[in-house]
């Protein structure tokens, strides 16, 4: 497994690197956005431990940036505690967040969760066979090759957003709560709450949508969750 650490404080890079090259994965580094932002496109990683305030370009850009073209997983580490900097790394296509001063075994235990539920496939896309497509409307999904498109042009949609559209779309009009969702996409482990599956349900409606106020095809059943009209 690969890993791209990104810190501007070298000694929080070295403990990292230190301790995850003891577990057995291949770590790079790097202590700006814009050197991050560089190596993640050059290079392919498992996943990116990313700090939020960062030289040059913050983590929330070189997250939003890295998004247009990769699904690459992402955690963002940041010092605030601030529920509002959670919800905003989320906002910006982040899978999950750690708070500083954090345990490196935490750190550990939250990339082996996020690497043992990402379907990400960043090898050569084979063609799907029929079996793979779900089509409703403008909207299809390759579930087989992990891509959606709206009236035929490729939407770009990070790991977790695809994986909700998918989990919905496989079984349309059946709702699921907020809890349904975060056990079944991110894991029963997953120490998040309601408001990441909102955050993850506003941008997916956004980028497939035609109006997000009024959604076509991922709907809310107020009250009670979410749910996919066929």
């Amino acid at each position: 497994m690969k890993v791209l650490v990104v810190d501007d404080e070298k000694l929080i890079v070295k403990g990292l690197k230190f301790s995850l090259e003891q577990d057995g994965y291949e770590v790079d580094c790097a202590y700006d956005g814009e050197e991050a932002l560089e190596m993640a496109r050059s290079s392919e990683y498992d996943i990116i431990l990313l700090d939020i305030m960062l030289p040059k370009l913050t983590g929330f850009e070189v997250c939003q940036q890295l998004r247009e073209t990769s699904d690459v997983p992402v955690i963002m580490l940041t010092a605030k505690g601030d529920d509002m900097d959670k919800i905003l790394g989320l906002d910006y296509g982040a899978d999950d967040y750690i708070t500083k001063p954090f345990n490196v075994l935490e750190v550990k235990a939250r990339m082996k969760a996020i690497l043992r539920r990402s379907k990400s496939d960043r090898t050569k896309k084979q063609p799907a066979d029929e079996g793979s497509v779900i089509a409703a409307g403008d909207l299809k999904l390759d579930t087989a090759n992990r891509r959606a498109y709206i009236e035929g042009v490729e939407v770009n949609l990070t790991a977790k957003e695809f994986d909700v559209l998918e989990l919905l779309a496989k079984n349309p009009r059946k709702v699921y709560g907020r809890t349904d969702l975060l056990d079944l996409v991110w894991g029963k482990d997953y120490p998040g709450d309601g408001r990441t599956v909102d955050v993850h349900v506003r941008r997916l409606r956004e980028k497939i949508e035609k109006s997000p106020g009024d959604p076509r095809y991922v709907r809310t059943k107020w009250g009670v969750g979410y749910y996919f009209e066929g």
